[in-house]
């Protein structure tokens, strides 16, 4: 049987402190929404996805660490921010990726609407060598 190799996106990139001042983190985190995404959920929670859920086999769960409301999720995405989690690259001035760390986990949110900043999340995968630079960034700011 033919073992599976995870492969890690080694383009990641977090923006330099400084190209994120903190008035502009404010402001994206009152602008910036949180949609969900089915393959990553078991349970539906209150996130309204269509299909309900369908977690797909390799995708990281939310459920796996207890992540059920979106409101939870849209809380946890604006603590990156605050942190000044988001990544070099952009799409329209928003971040396409953010991080934050729940219960010692690096979970990372994707922008999937550009158009108006909704993002989805998940937790990294054991493993992915980018949680060591998430994780050294939130140390450095309470």
């Amino acid at each position: 049987m033919k073992q599976r190799t995870t492969k890690f996106n080694n383009k990641r990139r977090l923006a330099p402190l400084q190209d994120w001042p903190e008035p502009r983190l404010k402001e994206l985190c009152k602008m910036l929404h949180y949609g969900g995404n089915p393959e990553h959920k078991m349970h539906p929670g209150d996130f309204g996805l269509t299909p309900p859920s369908c977690a797909r086999r390799g995708k990281s769960l939310c459920d796996s660490i207890g992540i059920f409301t979106r409101r939870n999720a849209l809380k946890l995405l604006r603590i990156g921010v605050s942190r000044g989690l988001v990544s070099k690259q952009t799409q329209n001035n928003w971040p396409q990726n953010i991080w934050t760390v729940y219960k010692g986990r690096v979970l990372e949110a994707q922008l999937e609407q550009p158009e108006n900043g909704t993002y989805h999340g998940y937790p990294l995968q054991d493993g992915d060598p980018f949680a060591e630079a998430v994780l050294a960034r939130w140390r450095l700011k309470p």
